[in-house]
């Protein structure tokens, strides 16, 4: 089955950084755009960045661009998201996600991680 296990969050400063990761199982990752959301408590969860299958298109959520940078290694099936000059705005637990067929089925399905959260707080 599709699993999508996120990992790196944490509390950082107001100004630091971190790396988020999401390792991906269950399905051709390579064949997917892979997207990042995030949800902070009493909001809709809303997209934060997304990256094409082979990598070389991205898109972000206003509030993030040049802040924020998603990446993917599709030879090691994880999506990434660098997160620089963090705000106490960013703080939320941030998702991995994706619509895709598992293996052996021809029906694509929306998938969601667990989450991780990332907490900007001094």
């Amino acid at each position: 089955q599709v699993q999508l296990v996120e990992s790196g969050g944490g509390l950082v400063q107001p100004g630091g950084s971190l790396k988020l990761s999401c390792a991906a199982s269950g399905f051709t990752f390579s064949r997917y755009v892979m997207n990042w959301y995030r949800q902070a408590p009493g909001k809709e969860r809303e997209l934060v960045a997304g990256i094409s299958d082979g990598g070389g298109s991205t898109n972000y959520a206003d509030a993030v661009k040049g802040r924020f940078a998603i990446s993917r290694d599709n030879a090691k099936n994880t999506v990434y998201l660098q997160m620089n000059s963090l705000k106490f705005e960013d703080t939320a637990v941030y998702y991995c996600s994706t619509v895709a067929a598992p293996d052996g089925s021809w029906s694509p399905g929306r998938y969601w991680g667990q989450g991780t959260q990332v907490t900007v707080s001094s």
